[in-house]
């Protein structure tokens, strides 16, 4: 059934508007995933909306990638920026499945938790978690944004970001959330080439007191890294001492992830 037109002598703006549009801009996308493509037209009396509107909104979605014209026909169909969209939601799928057993082991051994994150824009995210024996009074990192100077998994991020995207990363100011954390961008630089170097990130008490941990890259098929698998504890387990072992454990544990995401076949 055809949606409800916009009442005449409304405005159009503000935040209700807002929201009518990117529902209207789903409503697209799902008419041309249903149809596989469709005109101008047929899109409008399918929402419900004058031409125009969906003119509109179909000229935005385009612009992203996420539809494109068949310049022959004048029909829309779904944007090669859909596959982008659903190859990185694609992948988180397929980590969370991989990373169960990886995550559960070393977890297990360890006794800490385990955690694997994923970038997301200036932060990253914790997507899967295992708590290890001594662990149990640990708190939930799931769905957690991290800042990525002042974690490991983060750390690791950096250090295999495109050199542009890091240096403009560094180059914004840096929260301290504790004394030990490091803001400065030329010791953050030296640290991100030893953790490429030794194959692991570690911090100690950066993000919260007493807190220590470590992380190394799992890379996709083409080698690039698409998360990060990370060991945290607190800092009178995971002392300096320690935490060469653990982060060489952790980086075996990531490797092993990555032949399961289809690194190095």
């Amino acid at each position: 059934m055809p949606r409800a037109q916009q009442q005449p002598g409304r405005s159009g703006t503000g935040p209700a508007s807002a929201v009518q549009s990117v529902d209207r801009a789903v409503s697209v996308l799902e008419i041309l995933a249903r149809r596989g493509e469709a005109g101008v037209t047929e899109i409008a009396a399918e929402l419900g909306v004058h031409k125009s509107t969906a003119f509109r909104l179909l000229g935005v979605l385009e612009n992203r990638g996420l539809v494109a014209q068949a310049k022959d026909r004048g029909k829309y169909y779904l944007g090669a920026g859909m596959l982008r969209l659903a190859g990185a939601a694609a992948v988180r799928l397929d980590i969370s499945q991989e990373g169960v057993p990886v995550c559960r082991d070393l977890a297990d051994e360890l006794g800490e938790t385990v955690n694997i994150a994923v970038l997301d824009d200036d932060a990253a995210v914790n997507i899967m978690q295992a708590r290890g024996t001594a662990a149990v009074t640990a708190q939930n990192w799931l769905g957690r944004r991290t800042p990525l100077h002042a974690t490991a998994g983060g750390k690791v991020f950096l250090a295999h970001m495109a050199p542009a995207l890091r240096e403009d990363h560094l180059s914004r100011p840096l929260h301290r959330f504790t004394e030990h954390t490091v803001t400065g961008a030329s010791v953050l630089r030296g640290e991100l080439e030893t953790a490429i170097e030794r194959g692991y990130a570690a911090t100690l008490e950066e993000l919260e007191l007493g807190l220590a941990a470590v992380a190394a890259p799992v890379r996709a098929h083409d080698g690039t890294v698409i998360a990060a698998l990370s060991v945290s504890g607190p800092v009178y387990r995971l002392n300096p001492d320690r935490l060469p072992e653990v982060g060489s454990r952790t980086a075996t544990a990531a490797a092993e992830l990555s032949r399961r995401m289809g690194y190095g076949f």
